[in-house]
This record gives structure tokens, sequence and C-alpha cells, in this order.
């Protein structure tokens, strides 16, 4: 006869709810420890649309923008259509922002140039590049260049390591740690860029029916890490292998070889020549690795460094002395480095020697008096505004140079739209000896488009996590109210008041503390430790 085994007693279940309680509160702290550092950050599939319709939607849904308000928007494009004689001739405006040349706006460049130098310092960029950027920064003062180069402190997030840096700077999110061992070894982006937006809208979207229909779109050399990321979007691409970091010339002689044809395929110079057209290129990058290497190797003050900086300042005169001679066309190259590095030469984390990069801009002939967008600097508004346009974030270039190519803003970027790296929509004029300029609507409506996609981003996340405070999100929502308000005032007044009224600049300075505000709330979610919380986790794992 076979008996039931006999049941536990009470004093033998307390004895195994005891036993259970420390491995149970080990990982429940293991969790907590684990979720404080490693911050993660959901990924959508969706993408921002280039349709006649999109920014009209857009505006519409984030900013209850009414009909007619839109429609006022659209004419207003128009009529600059019109005068640059770039009108598609179909007379309708009632349906649509953008104009017959861009997504979203009227594309503003015709070709781009991004030069990566790995691991640029600002301190390096500011003082140690003296025939290049040094040289250009002087010739500034020369008001016939009319802030045609720029030079600005380039802020990364940690972690500030290749990869996740070229995530950001593609898409204008904030890639976190929990991806970092994704460097090791590479990931296609699974989010919305502007590379990809490059591929994926009609060239005859965004470059209208002007010239350049025969351009290739993007061409690639240097770094492999962006053929990891980006493995078939490139026309044509050159990577080099950047893992071994005692390697200090093979990138860079790389970039080097193929450097020159890529500088001419940017488009017509002074004289007239250039590629033939099949040959000519929307965005080069080209990505050099030597000055990473070198702090790797010998540290930022080595005898290697000044050699390998003394090469990068020789290849920015070529560069720059290409870009200058584009008279008829506008043409503009981005100088920056990724990320900076320590005083012993690395780089991942936070520190200040670590996410200060420099960025040099130069902008050609033909790009016109950028004065006249630098000029909108929020100080309408107060001085609390005025840090939000005058730092600049390694995502900021996103929306800017989506923009600059007429390209719609990637669905989730949260960095917000460099005024001062928009050349002019239109001319400024003189009126009883005063300048006048007609650039601050377009300045207003391109911050107005770009806080509509952040917003449209950040709510449609909250709804799928708890990872933004409900407070913050209400505070960010009322800045947004407030700045459309003054944006519909400044439509409101019409004709009434110049293009130049202050309503206008308003608008563009608010818009651009409600972006300001919103990278702010993204850093505190996803590029800031827990620190309680992993403390608590420390605290429990190790008791």
């Amino acid at each position: 006869i076979e008996y039931p085994p006999p049941k536990p007693t009470q004093m033998q279940k307390q004895k195994l709810f005891l036993l259970l309680i420390p491995p149970t509160l080990s990982l429940i702290a293991l969790h907590k420890f684990s979720t404080s550092f490693f911050l993660a950050k959901k990924s959508f599939p969706h993408t921002s649309q280039c349709t006649p319709t999109a920014a009209t939607d857009l505006l519409s849904h984030s900013l209850n923008l009414s009909p007619s308000e839109t429609r006022y928007l659209a004419n207003k494009l128009s009529q600059l259509n019109n005068n640059n004689n770039n009108n598609n001739g179909d007379g309708d405006v009632t349906e649509k922002i953008s104009s017959s040349s861009g997504c979203w706006m009227p594309r503003r460049v015709q070709s781009l140039a991004i030069i990566v130098i790995d691991a640029l310092r600002f301190d390096f960029a500011a003082s140690l590049l003296p025939r290049s950027v040094g040289r250009r920064l002087h010739d500034n003062d020369d008001s016939s260049r009319r802030r045609r180069s720029q030079l600005f402190q380039f802020v990364a997030d940690p972690p500030t390591v290749t990869m996740q840096r070229l995530k950001g700077l593609t898409t204008g999110g904030l890639p976190t740690f929990a991806d970092i061992s994704k460097n090791f070894g590479g990931a296609d982006i699974d989010e919305d860029s502007w590379v990809q937006q490059m591929v994926d809208v009609d060239v005859a979207m965004r470059r209208g029916d002007g010239g350049g229909r025969k351009r290739k779109r993007m061409a690639f050399v240097g770094d492999d890490t962006w053929v990891d990321l980006f493995p078939t979007q490139f026309d044509e691409s050159h990577p080099y292998p950047s893992f071994n970091t005692r390697d200090l010339d093979t990138v860079d002689n790389g970039c080097l070889k193929h450097l020159p044809r890529l500088l001419r395929s940017l488009g017509p110079t002074r004289d007239g020549s250039s590629d033939d057209e099949s040959e000519l290129y929307e965005a080069i990058i080209v990505h050099f690795l030597g000055v990473d290497h070198v702090g790797h190797t010998y540290g930022p003050h080595d005898e290697h460094m000044t050699q390998k900086l003394n090469q990068m300042d020789d290849v920015l005169v070529t560069v720059f002395d290409r870009i200058d001679s584009a008279t008829e066309e506008c043409q503009v190259t981005f100088v920056f480095g990724d990320h900076g590095m320590t005083e012993d030469g690395n780089h991942g984390g936070g520190t200040a020697e670590e996410v200060n990069a420099g960025l040099f801009a130069h902008f050609s002939p033909g790009c016109g008096d950028l004065s006249v967008t630098s000029d909108i600097n929020g100080a309408e508004i107060g001085s609390h505004s005025t840090k939000f346009f005058n730092s600049i974030h390694q995502i900021d270039l996103v929306p800017t140079i989506s923009l600059l190519l007429g390209l719609p803003i990637p669905y989730a970027n949260i960095g917000g739209v460099a005024p001062t790296l928009l050349p002019p929509l239109t001319s400024s004029s003189t009126t009883d000896g005063r300048r006048q300029s007609h650039e601050a609507p377009y300045t207003a409506l391109a911050l107005a488009l770009n806080a509509a996609q952040v917003w449209n981003y950040l709510n449609d996340y909250s709804k799928s996590s708890k990872a933004f405070p409900a407070a913050a999100l209400k505070e960010l929502k009322e800045r947004l109210e407030e700045a459309t308000r003054v944006f519909q005032l400044a439509m409101g007044e019409g004709e009434e008041e110049s293009d130049d009224s202050l309503a206008w600049r308003e608008a563009a300075g608010l818009f651009k503390v409600f972006l300001g505000e919103a990278n702010e709330l993204g850093r505190r979610v996803w590029t800031k430790f827990d620190t309680m919380g992993m403390g608590f986790g420390i605290f429990g794992i190790v008791c």
C-alpha cells in the first residue's frame, strides 16, 4: 500500500519562505541596478513622410493649426517660390506646405560635404588647425564673407563611442549604454535617419525641377563603422578597418586617395569646371580616424598628435578652397569630431574633454548672407533662451541637415534646428538705409515643424512607456502651446507687419526653447544614470 507523502508542516513552510527571501531580494536588487545603469530606449519602425500634405498634417496634428493657418503658410512659401522662379506652375498651395524643391520646406543647399575627424576636441579645432580653421575665422571679420565660417562647441551625449555617436548624428536620437556592446560587431540602424531618407525620398520631391536631377545621392570613404550601420545606402563606399588603434594611417590614407575626386563631385566651381553631371553627388561623407588612434596610442600631447593635426590642417585647406570656389551654388561642409578625448587619450564617458568636440561650418559664396539667420538668436524672449541658440548638440545637426537637403526630419529625432547653420531662403533689402531681413517667418516655420515632429514622437513614446514623468511632459506641452500661440499671432498680423516683426522672432525663440527643453528631458531619461537606483541595487546585492 502506497501512502501519500506527508504534507509540509507550517514550520517547514516558514523555513522555505525564509530561505527564498535572500535570493529573491538579490534578484530584485540586480534588476534595479541593471535598469538604473543599462539605460534602454525603445525603437519605433515609423518614418517621417515626404508627401504633399505631410507637413500640413504634422502641424495640424501636433500644433492644432487650423486649415486657414496652414493655407497662410503654404501661400507664403508659394510666394517665395515665385520670387525665386522655382514654382511648379500648378498654382495649388491650399493642400501643401512644402515647395516643389523640398519635402517640408525648400531645399537650401545643392551639395553637402561631411568631414569627420574622429576625436576632434574643441580645443584642437580652435587652436591647432591654424591654416584652415584659424585662417577662415580670421577672414570671417571681412564683411564680404557674411559669416560663411563658424566654429562651435559640438556637445556629444554619452556614451562617447563612435558607433553610438554616428547613430545620434544620423537619427537625432540618444543611443544608450544598453547597446554599447554593439560598438564591437556592428548593427544596422533600425530607426528613421537622414541617410535612409536620402535613399527613400524621390529626387523630384527633394530637389525640384531645377538642376541636379542626375546627381547621385551619397558617397562615403573612411571608418568602416558607417558601412556597419548603413550597409546598402551609399551609391559609392570605400570602408577601411577601424579596430586596430595602433594603425595611425591606413584609414586616413584611404580617405586622401578618394577625397580629390569626391570634392570635384560636389558641383561646378568658379571657373565652371566639374566632373560629368552623372558623377556628381548630393552628399559626401569622409571619416578620418588618425587623430583618435594617436590619442589611444600616444595621448593628446605627443608629437605624433602634432603631426597628425598638421596633416588634417592641410586636408581642410584643400576642402575649404574647393567650397570657396562655388560662387553660383550653395555648397557647405561640416567638419566635426564625433567625440573628444581625455588627457590620457581615451573616451566613452561623459567628462568635459570627452563630450566637447568641435564643429566648423563653412559655406560657399553661393549660399548668400548667413548673418540674417544668425541674427535670430532668441534675445527677444529673454537671456534664458539664448543658451539654446548658442549651444549646438550633436543631435541638433540632424534636423539641420534634413532641412538643408530638403528632407523630412527623422521621426525619432529630438534635436533642434540650428538657425545659424541655415542659409537664407530670401535676400535682405534696404529701406531708408536700414537692412530689412525677410527670413524670420521661414526660420520660425522651420522651428515649428521641428517642434511638431519632436512632440509627435515624445507623445507617441509616452503612450507605450512610463519613462517620462507626467509633470515634465505637462510642462513641456505648455511650453509648446505658448510658442504656438505666438506663432499664430504672427500669422494673424499678416501683411500689416513686416517679415522681420517681433512676433515671428519671438515664436522662433519660443520654439527653440521648447526644443532645448525636450532635448534635456530626453537626456535625463536616456543618458543619465539613476544613481539612487544603482546604489539601492548594489546595497541589495552586497547585503
